[in-house]
């Protein structure tokens, strides 16, 4: 029922009203009895909102309602409202036809595992702790979370004496989504700022949920025409930021999160990241003393790791950056606030891309409808070759000078091939090889 990202899908079929005060009804019967509700933009969200907040009425849990929010808000704010979980009803970055649900504990993590498998358990058993009608719980509407959001975010961002905001000009291409917090936290940082697509719909008329190259050609264009020093752009549900330079360039997700980590880690520290992260991220963070460790794919197991003592930073070249001294939940806003002030310190974003190394990748999708049983033979045919593997999230194997990883699709009847090296040729070499080895198990 869960996928790494909590429940998606198209609505009135995968994502339903049933579905909704199923997990309802699961979340208040686990023992949640305090629930801070909030949903994207999205006009399906308020049904789904609706039947998801009278599932946990139903089984005498109260829940604490906030209404059109961004993820990250919802996710800080179970612990500010004192909750024991918190569930945006979203679909973050995927297209208008869908929706979702995702659920969060105090801590501002997704839910593990375990907590996820426990509501799967009740919602598959239609195991309900159900109420008489003088237990049921209440619904509270709860006004002021944006504000505490953008507050909390000015002040981490000033408090490391950051001056150079003042008047600094910036373009936030909200996507007709949830973020404009990031917006408003600029603003009262002392920033110029220029909105794109600020009208909240969940059509998304002015440009796809999903930002990335291909779809942020209007504010590439209007940041190389003007005097923007960055411009910035969040998913429908503002828990993803990418950015392009003052130049109108978009930035490159590894390289943006190679900025981030290396921002972020000092001597001796680590930065989570995903198995499929470019090395250009580890030579960032060598230069500074510090590693990768690498995670499965997905930002719940990112924020998983950031929980680790010497993890200082987690990021997924999706656009997920968690800074875990600060909250365990993707924060879009607080992202584009930190990359803001690193380059008016800087005074250019686009010389900080352009002093990373970058590494030639390869990536292809090759259909196969038995998926597991491919991976197995391909686990058995590299187990007896000399070369270092890892099978944390598919196969990845470790080569003189690159990498390779062969990972089946969480989604689709695919694998999915990339091969990366610090030399063309070698990368050609390492992503043929790679592809061979699909295709053998294939047959």
């Amino acid at each position: 029922m869960f996928g790494t990202s909590g429940i998606r899908g198209a609505v009135g079929e995968d994502v339903t009203a049933d579905l909704a005060l199923a997990v309802g009804r699961a979340l208040a019967s686990e023992g949640y009895e305090r629930v801070v509700v909030g949903r994207d933009v999205r006009e399906s969200g308020s049904i789904l909102a609706d039947a998801l907040t009278a599932g946990i009425r139903e089984c005498g849990g109260d829940v604490l309602e906030i209404g059109v929010a961004p993820t990250p808000t919802v996710a800080r704010g179970v612990e500010w409202l004192d909750a024991d979980a918190g569930v945006v009803i979203t679909a973050s970055h995927n297209p208008k036809t869908d929706n979702g649900i995702k659920l969060w504990s105090p801590t501002g993590q997704a839910f593990d595992a375990e907590r996820r498998e426990a509501i799967t358990a009740r919602v598959e058993a239609d195991d309900y702790d159900l109420e008489a009608w003088d237990g049921l719980g209440t619904r509270r509407r709860h006004e002021g979370l944006l504000e505490r959001h953008v507050e909390t975010i000015t002040e981490t961002v000033t408090s490391t004496g950051d001056d150079a905001l003042t008047d600094l000009e910036v373009v936030v291409d909200v996507g007709n989504g949830a973020g404009s917090v990031a917006a408003d936290a600029l603003i009262d940082l002392g920033c110029s700022v220029r909105t794109l697509n600020a009208q909240p719909d969940g059509r998304f008329p002015g440009r796809p949920s999903e930002p990335n190259e291909e779809t942020l050609e209007d504010l590439q264009q209007l940041v190389g025409a003007t005097d923007a020093a960055i411009g910035v752009a969040l998913d429908g549900d503002g828990d993803r930021l990418v950015a392009v330079d003052e130049r109108g360039r978009f930035v490159p997700k590894d390289l943006l999160l190679a900025l981030f980590a290396r921002e972020a880690a000092g001597e001796g520290e680590r930065v989570a990241a995903p198995v499929d992260t470019s090395l250009a991220v580890d030579d960032a963070l060598a230069a500074v003393g510090a590693s990768v460790t690498r995670t499965a794919v997905g930002d719940v197991y990112v924020a998983e790791r950031a929980t680790e003592a010497d993890v200082t930073f987690g990021g997924e070249p999706s656009g997920a950056w968690i800074w875990p001294a600060e909250t365990l939940c993707p924060d879009g806003p607080l992202a584009a606030c930190k990359l803001v002030a690193m380059a008016a310190d800087s005074g250019s974003l686009a010389e900080l891309v352009d002093d990373l190394e970058t590494y030639p990748i390869r990536r292809t999708s090759i259909e196969l409808e038995d998926k597991a049983a491919a991976m197995d033979r391909i686990e058995t045919t590299v187990r007896d070759r000399d070369v270092e593997v890892d099978t944390l999230d598919g196969v990845r194997l470790e080569h003189e000078g690159g990498w390779t990883l062969i990972r089946p699709s969480g989604t689709e009847s695919v694998v999915r091939i990339t091969a990366e090296a610090r030399d063309p040729e070698r990368a050609d070499e390492l992503f043929a090889e790679a592809r061979e080895l699909v295709l053998e198990a294939a047959e």
